[in-house]
């Protein structure tokens, strides 16, 4: 379940990401619009596909529900770590979005199954300082959000799409769903949610990525 950085995923890995790297220096699909999500359905610059794209960093983790702990931790009254089996006990809800990847992609008409956010803030318990999210996910990927677009009621910890067990590739057994920013902000293979008070800029966001990604407002790169 960890990154191979010497062999054949590590030069994958490192590929992508010295690509990804240059897009953001040179701008890559800026169109300089904006746009109100109540007023466009499809933000700028992007196009609809019907598939599903994968995108990752080269390494696809084999995470068996069996194995699987998430940890809250960080500012909270109640740190905890469950495994699949007190997942499966908390709230479960049906979320129905688009999703749009900065490199371009938007697909409509989704329908997730997971347990809310909320759920999650229930049980850890925030302390007052709490203003801040970093996740950690299986394959070594972090990245960051403020509390504030966190804890929205659309976002979701989704472990089915379609009415199917969420697939390896699509960052199963459990990954963040949070539709209404870039999809490089809803973390596969989660394993860990830390709430901070200061912000902590993840994978993307230290290379030239922004530390939002709102997909109207163009916040492709920082």
């Amino acid at each position: 379940m960890e990154q191979d950085e010497t062999g054949a995923g590590g030069r994958i890995r490192q590929k992508l990401v010295e690509t990804k790297q240059a897009w953001a220096k040179a701008g890559r699909l800026l169109t300089g619009e904006t746009a109100r999500p109540e007023e466009q359905r499809l933000p700028p610059g992007q196009r609809l596909v019907k598939d599903f794209p994968v995108l990752d960093l080269g390494i696809q983790p084999d995470v068996p529900e069996g194995a699987f702990r998430l940890t809250l931790d960080g500012l909270v009254e109640n740190p905890v770590t469950l495994d699949w089996a007190w997942l499966s006990e908390l709230p479960q809800e049906d979320r129905f979005n688009d999703i749009h990847c900065v490199t371009q992609w938007s697909r409509y008409d989704n329908t997730w199954t997971g347990v809310p956010v909320q759920a999650l803030l229930d049980l850890a318990r925030l302390k007052p300082g709490a203003k801040f999210v970093s996740f950690e996910a299986y394959d070594g990927y972090t990245t960051n959000l403020s509390l504030e677009d966190f804890a929205r009621p659309e976002n979701l910890l989704a472990h089915s799409w379609e009415g199917e067990r969420l697939t390896r590739q699509h960052g199963g057994p459990l990954r963040v769903v949070v539709p209404h920013l870039y999809l490089w902000k809803s973390t596969k293979w989660v394993k860990r949610i830390t709430f901070l008070s200061a912000n902590q800029p993840g994978f993307w966001e230290v290379r030239g990525y922004h530390d939002r990604g709102d997909p109207w407002l163009e916040e492709r790169y920082g």
